[in-house]
């Protein structure tokens, strides 16, 4: 049975930082597409960053480069999202995704990912 395991939301001010981490099991860590959405209540899921398992080429969603980045662990089948200087917009709840497709990790598509790990909020106040 694939299961996405997600830690590490919670609330921050502004400018804070912190990491999420997803740990992959039952699933074939190495050609997944693995990626991290957000969504809030007024806007669609949101693909974030994205990151193949088995080469680690990854990409960033214009909104959030050069604060995010992601990055994985193979022998931990973890993928992480870091996100430094956060920001009130920032304030959604988090997926991770992991897929077969070899696009998904840089068309960011939620459609493009079979699995999803549970939500987690992240909160940043101002």
């Amino acid at each position: 049975q694939v299961q996405l395991v997600v830690s590490g939301g919670g609330s921050v001010q502004a400018g804070g930082s912190l990491r999420l981490a997803c740990a992959a099991s039952g699933v074939t860590f190495h050609r997944r597409s693995m990626a991290w959405f957000r969504q809030t209540p007024e806007k669609p899921r949101e693909g974030l960053a994205g990151i193949n398992t088995e080469d680690g080429n990854s990409t960033i969603a214009d909104p959030v480069k050069g604060r995010f980045s992601i990055s994985r662990n193979s022998a931990e089948m973890t993928v992480y999202l870091d996100m430094n200087d956060l920001k009130p917009e920032d304030t959604a709840t988090y997926y991770c995704a992991a897929g077969a497709s070899p696009t998904g990790w840089y068309r960011l598509l939620p459609a493009l990912f079979s699995y999803w790990g549970q939500a987690t909020q992240v909160t940043v106040s101002s």
